[in-house]
């Protein structure tokens, strides 16, 4: 092979090795209708939207599923409007009481969830460190930020929240964390080598949760985004500017 090829072939590979892996796979870009999703272990409904791309409260809506958002797994999600699946699935056995049945105290419906604060978030970077991968609103790649920095450096809570999902069960994640911080606003941290929060965890904005990792084969970097009623924005636009 020539030397002109040989390094064009050189940079081809290391662009591809660049390209973050995230997985942002909303149902109307795997063929819209008919995506239905199995719940397992450690997935919270606020997971699986978020891996779907879609609003907590339009999954909710979709399924039935009333606040608290308690779902099991082998439960069947619909990932799209007009069919309610159901609160619980049969293969659940682990759920099933066999103690003789008992008269079922009355319960009072739930209660809705709070409505928004509307509190202005003050966000801040969760990392120091170069941004190596931007945001891009056609890109299903890249719906967030990729910077760069250490193995084990400190991941902050961009801002005020609450934990809602802690764990590695969304793939292209790793080691994730989902922060909810009203009903509107949500961030996410991922490619950690170490969690340090919980899911209900409350957390302060510059707290500790996480300590950075990579994806998988390439340099120490984390993966942030934050969405809007489940839409990703670009997180460069809510951050303080460098510098400032």
């Amino acid at each position: 092979m020539k030397p002109g090829v040989i390094g064009i072939v050189m940079v081809v590979v290391a662009l591809a090795g660049c390209r973050p892996f995230v997985h942002y796979d909303p149902d109307r870009e795997r063929g819209g209708k008919g995506a239905v999703y199995t719940v397992s272990k450690g997935d919270t409904l606020y997971s699986i939207a978020w891996q779907h791309g879609h609003d907590y409260r339009t999954v909710a809506r979709w399924n039935g599923i009333s606040v608290p958002y308690t779902i099991y797994p082998g439960q069947k999600i619909h990932m799209y409007p007009g069919r309610t699946a159901p609160a619980q699935s049969a293969d659940n056995t682990d759920k099933v009481d066999a103690s003789p049945r008992r008269p079922r105290p009355r319960r009072s419906a739930p209660s809705p969830e709070p409505p928004d604060d509307n509190r202005t978030l003050t966000w801040e970077w969760p990392v120091e460190g170069e941004i190596v991968n931007t945001f891009s609103g056609s890109d299903p790649g890249k719906k967030g930020l990729d910077i760069a920095g250490r193995m084990g450096l400190s991941v902050k809570a961009a801002a005020d929240g609450k934990v809602v999902y802690s764990g590695n069960g969304l793939r292209g994640y790793g080691n994730l964390i989902i922060i909810k911080h009203n009903t509107t606003y949500f961030s996410a941290y991922a490619y950690n080598s170490k969690l340090h929060v919980q899911e209900n965890d409350m957390v302060e904005s510059g707290q500790h949760i996480a300590d950075m990792g990579n994806n998988g084969s390439g340099p120490a970097m984390l993966h942030f985004e934050i969405r809007r009623n489940g839409t990703p924005q670009d997180p460069v636009k809510y951050l303080p500017k460098k510098g400032s």
